[in-house]
């Protein structure tokens, strides 16, 4: 983990700050309830903040990993004085110190893309997930973004993207290693907005 270019990563993060508010009304659409427990997992987290300004959810964390990035979003949620509402513990993908059955609504933006950097736990996103929970894995603009908007960070957020490790992915490929691998949970997998699998407990 020591050659990972936090940098990179802080800065895509607050490139798509604007993109947030437009992700999240999507996010809100797929979960369907304005209660429960939200967590954000990985190192491209900042949606959260969106959905409590919004009034979706009722407590809120975030999973931040590599190590340092905790540091990161807790100077974000400052900046958006937010610090007292949303709890920021570093993990690693096996998401220690998250508790069982726990959380409503998981969202895990990058989830597929960067091999490199880390691999997907999915048995540890199942765990922390309540009866009923879904998480949200994959990536994407979402389908409310205007298409203005991504205009203006494409090809910022490309190059970033790909410097930080990200992979193309194969979607016919990719849904059917995950169907092979016999995971707990109910798939879903969405194209609209980006490539999203939605994983129900």
């Amino acid at each position: 983990m020591n050659s990972v270019r936090l940098d990179l990563i802080q800065e895509i993060n607050q490139l798509w700050n604007p993109i947030y508010p437009y992700l999240a009304r999507h996010i809100s659409e797929l979960y369907g309830r304005r209660d429960g427990d939200i967590v954000e997992i990985g190192p491209f987290c900042g949606v959260i903040f969106s959905l409590l300004k919004e009034k979706i959810g009722h407590a809120f964390r975030m999973a931040a990993f590599p190590e340092g990035m905790g540091h990161f979003f807790r100077e974000e949620a400052g900046k958006q004085n937010l610090v007292e509402r949303i709890e920021i513990i570093e993990t690693d993908p096996s998401l220690v110190g998250l508790e069982e059955d726990h959380c409503d609504l998981a969202i895990f933006r990058g989830a597929f893309f960067f091999p490199s950097l880390f691999h997907v736990d999915f048995s540890a996103i199942y765990r922390i997930l309540r009866r009923g929970g879904i998480a949200l894995l994959g990536g994407g603009f979402g389908k409310f973004t205007p298409e203005s908007m991504i205009e203006k960070i494409k090809r910022r957020s490309r190059d970033l993207n790909l410097s930080i490790g990200k992979t193309e992915i194969d979607e016919d490929r990719f849904i059917q290693d995950l169907r092979t691998r016999n995971l707990k949970g109910r798939f879903e997998f969405l194209f609209e907005g980006g490539l999203w699998a939605l994983m129900r407990k």
